[in-house]
This record gives C-alpha cells, structure tokens and sequence, in this order.
C-alpha cells in the first residue's frame, strides 16, 4: 500500500500548498487535527486554540502526513475515518516518522480489537466518538505534563545486566546496541528497571506512565507491555547481549523486571 500513501501524500502537499506553518510562542503546543467531518473539525480547532494551542485542521490522511512533515507538530490528534486512507496507516507512518509525537486516535470505531490495532499501530490514547473537549483537554494535559516530568535529566543511568537505560539522554541499549522504543514503551520499561526485583501493580503502572488523572482503560497497559516484551525478546537474540531482564507477569497484580541471569542459568 505504500504506492497509495504516497499518492495520497502527494494529493496532500498539493491541498496544503498555499498554508504557511504557524509561529508558535513560546511554550505553546502544535497541534496537528486530522478530523474529515467539518463540524467536529471545527469544534476541535475553536476549543483547542481558545485553550492556548497552536492549531493546525487538515481533513485527509494525505493532508495530515504532508502537514506533519511541513510543521513538525507536538501533538497529533487522528481520526481513523478518512475519506482518502484508513487512519490506521497514517498513525503507522506518524509513529514511524516522529517516534517523539503525542498521537491520539479520536474516532467512531469502539470495538475492542480496533482500540488495540489502533494502539499497536502507535497511538498513545485512544479516544472513542462522541467525547467532550474537557475530556481531551484532560487527556492532552496529563500526556504532556507526564512527558515534561519524564524528559527530566534528574536521573543517571540505569544498568541491569547487558540492559543500559540512558533516562536523561531517552536511550535504551541491550549488549551496547541501541533499542527503539517508543515514548510510553520507554517510561514503562524505566518505572520497571528502577524497582527491579519488586513487584509494580497495574495501578502505579498506570499513574506513573499514563498520569494520574488517567481516563481510559488498561487496554493500553497490555498493548504497550507485550509490544516492549517483544522488542527485548528480539534485541536478546544479539550475539552481544548474555544477560537480559525479563518482565514477569503478576496475575491480578502487575508486573516484575527480574534481575539478568544469564544465559542458560
């Protein structure tokens, strides 16, 4: 489907030719809205930007990928229902391209697997149509005032075994190879590594990667949890890597990083 995409891509640019990226102030936020039905567009453009945000409205997948190469938004908001390419693609090639962007799905589709195909595709959140804006303004607030707190260079390395966790730095090493983890994959495995050996509940899990003031469903724990699981399992394989941690799941409790032993111990 790439040759689609790039079509769309191209049909994008072309729709958003004569549009110049905003100047931001100072601390505020870009927004990237990506919403095919005009009325809610526009409720999402009014209420975003008379709450301080730098708000950028495009209505196709095409439009939405050409603006977040033009803008490099902060924030990208994406309906799955576009009239062009299926959302879920676009949220792929964001996540791909800008592993940094906050992405939130806001969409119609409500059913179980679509949240988690929508998550695995990349998206931090997962919001479900109708929804009010004090909801997603709470929603954007906790996902960036977590990322602020997380970015925080107040933390050394953190090393178990042949696993380097660089907090300051967002680095993620496994027998000195380098590991890309997404944004919430990395805050998760850090709250882990720095209790190693302990048990972590889904309840702290969620209030320190996902915020306190947190609406949504574990579901997203779960995805981002066997998403990490497989990126260690695979960077484990290197040659170079002998001592790996594992993450030990504790039914009706939570997790546990277990300390490296080896292999074959």
């Amino acid at each position: 489907m790439t040759g689609g995409i790039d079509e769309v891509a191209a049909a994008g640019l072309r729709n958003i030719a004569g549009m110049s990226p905003k100047v931001l102030a100072p601390g505020q936020v870009a927004v990237l809205v990506v919403e095919d039905d005009e009325t809610i567009g526009r409720h999402l453009e009014i209420g975003l930007a008379g709450h301080g945000y730098a708000v950028s409205w495009v209505r196709t997948g095409g439009s939405a990928l050409q603006m977040a190469r033009t803008t490099a938004p902060s924030v990208a908001l994406l309906d799955l229902g576009l009239p062009d390419v299926d959302g879920v693609e676009v949220a792929r090639i964001l996540r791909a391209e800008y592993p940094e962007l906050l992405l939130i799905i806001l969409t119609a589709r409500s059913n179980e697997i679509d949240i988690i195909v929508g998550l695995d595709a990349g998206a931090d959140d997962y919001l479900v149509k109708p929804f009010t804006l004090t909801v997603l303004l709470a929603r954007l607030r906790a996902h960036l005032r977590r990322r602020s707190t997380s970015t925080s260079p107040a933390t050394g390395p953190i090393v178990l075994g042949d696993l380097v966790l660089d907090v300051a730095a967002r680095r993620c090493l496994l027998g000195g190879v380098e590991i890309a983890l997404r944004p919430k994959e990395f805050e998760l495995l850090v709250v882990l590594a720095s209790r190693a050996g302990f048990a972590v509940s889904r309840e702290q899990l969620m209030d320190q990667v996902w915020d306190e003031n947190w609406f949504g469903s574990t579901k997203t724990l779960d995805v981002t949890m066997a998403a990490l699981r497989k990126r260690l399992t695979q960077a484990a394989d290197h040659p170079s890597s002998s001592q790996t941690p594992t993450i030990t799941t504790l039914r009706r409790h939570g997790y546990r990083l277990e300390h490296p032993t080896g292999r074959g111990t």
